[in-house]
């Protein structure tokens, strides 16, 4: 576990649930995800659990009250009514698409979808998550700023934030979650028919 603006706990081999915007998409005074809602309580383990190498996991666990600053966040970023939506261009869209798809040795990529202004996944990292993150955001801003001849600006929020998948229930409640995002928002009618999103891929076998 480890503390930026937000706090991450990424246990190994688990499946994350990630999202990333890109800078100035939400209003300065909107209050951020902050640790409150990633705050850490103990919890009893299980008599099995107290000798396991990963017992310190057993020992905490995050109370996130049913993501509702998550949602309220994602709804703001669904409405684009602040900052660019350089991802509604499909040029730009395809930069993103690429870099994710660029990674099959680092990860196993379950769903995503790409909005006019963030980004969800759906993941199962093979090295660091970090890691993984840095070479998605680095090498798509890279693309994309060159694409909108812009240099030494950033392309993407600094920071990402992350969610571990606790059950297969929660994996499949994500999965849908990401999928839908755009008919939420207003974008398309059904999944299928974002083009940048896995639902869209899987619909056409690509």
């Amino acid at each position: 576990m480890y503390r930026r603006n937000l706090p991450h706990w990424h246990p190994a081999a688990a499946s994350f649930f990630v999202t990333w915007r890109l800078a100035g998409t939400l209003p300065k005074n909107h209050r951020l995800l902050s640790e409150k809602w990633h705050r850490l309580q103990p919890v009893s383990p299980q008599p099995e659990q107290l000798h396991s190498p990963d017992a310190k996991w057993h020992r905490l666990q995050p109370v996130i009250p049913e993501g509702r600053r998550f949602v309220e966040q994602d709804r703001l970023l669904d409405r684009a009514t602040v900052g660019p939506t350089w991802l509604s261009r499909p040029e730009i869209a395809d930069c993103v698409v690429g870099a994710l798809r660029d990674e099959p040795a680092n990860l196993d990529l379950h769903a995503f979808v790409i909005m006019p202004n963030h980004v969800h996944i759906l993941i199962t990292p093979r090295i660091e998550l970090p890691e993984i993150t840095t070479r998605i955001k680095g090498k798509s801003a890279r693309q994309a700023n060159a694409i909108l001849n812009r240099t030494g600006q950033p392309f993407w929020q600094d920071e990402s934030f992350d969610h571990w998948v606790r059950s297969p229930h929660q994996f499949e409640k994500m999965k849908s979650y990401i999928e839908l995002n755009p008919v939420r928002a207003g974008l398309a009618l059904t999944p299928e028919q974002w083009r940048y999103s896995s639902a869209a891929l899987c619909s056409t076998g690509r």
